[in-house]
């Protein structure tokens, strides 16, 4: 298997993975989406609330905010020794406001301060004049297969690699061709039409349907066992960390059926 990192920073990677099929790349883009832990907003105390929000509606959009998430220190709470939450499974937030001013991510007071909210800038609350809002909020890990606001990634997906085949010797109208990409994928160097940047092509056909019309020089298609994997986070994890978990597990999952296969025999 060879990869390629196309694009890279702390919550968004484009690689390239090539010698693999369909059936492993799909595998990995599902682990990413479900089952990487990552520190939510699960439980709500809210002790005083005058702001014209019920306080369900207020608990929900808690729930929704990014958390930093440090997967060394917590544990899952079905993982811990304690009977009802500790340091080890869950981090406790307070929250206290009197209006007028708008509550934003940033008011939440941490007991640890190695977890806090991704961004400071998040809305959650308008109070009005002498309106209060005080309330005490309980984060623990999750995975995405139980809800969306433990998904740590926002967008992660794949496409096959694309392939265009320019036949120079059928090509009588370059300008036309490069006009009618849409993504400019399509150049003129040094008197030949050429795809210029490959990954940048979304495959539309827009260049074989006008080459169907008019000279039948290129071909659309796909590099086989090839694939661009666009993977983003919400910021509570950096993609490598996700994408390191996410191949544990596989690798984890595969220890345990060929376990499994040897205890059968």
């Amino acid at each position: 298997m060879n990869i390629e990192v196309l694009e890279q920073d702390d919550e968004k990677a484009v690689f390239v993975v090539e010698g693999v099929d369909d059936t492993f790349i799909n595998t990995i883009r599902r682990i990413c989406l479900v089952e990487i832990p990552t520190l939510a907003i699960e439980d709500v105390n809210i002790y005083k609330n005058d702001a014209k929000m019920f306080d369900e509606v207020l608990a929900h959009r808690l729930g929704l905010i990014p958390l930093k998430t440090d997967l060394e220190s917590y544990v899952m709470p079905s993982e811990c020794d304690c009977d009802d939450g500790c340091q080890s499974c869950r981090v406790t937030f307070l929250l206290s406001a009197k209006g007028p001013k708008t509550v934003y991510s940033g008011d939440l007071k941490s007991d640890d301060p190695a977890i806090k909210p991704v961004f400071d800038t998040i809305p959650i609350v308008e109070l009005r004049e002498d309106e209060e809002v005080e309330l005490e909020a309980v984060a623990q890990l999750g995975l995405g297969s139980e809800h969306a606001k433990w998904q740590a990634t926002t967008t992660c997906g794949y496409k096959y690699y694309p392939k265009v085949t320019i036949d120079i010797d059928k090509c009588t109208n370059m300008k036309s061709y490069v006009a009618v990409c849409p993504r400019k994928v399509l150049a003129i160097e040094r008197a030949r039409l050429v795809a210029r940047d490959i990954t940048k092509c979304s495959t539309c056909r827009e260049c074989e349907r006008y080459s169907h019309k008019d000279d039948d020089a290129i071909t659309v298609g796909f590099e086989e066992g090839k694939y661009i994997f666009n993977l983003e986070t919400d910021g509570s994890l950096t993609p490598l960390e996700v994408l390191t978990m996410a191949c544990d597990i596989l690798s984890e999952k595969a220890d345990r059926i060929i376990d499994f296969m040897n205890e059968e025999e």
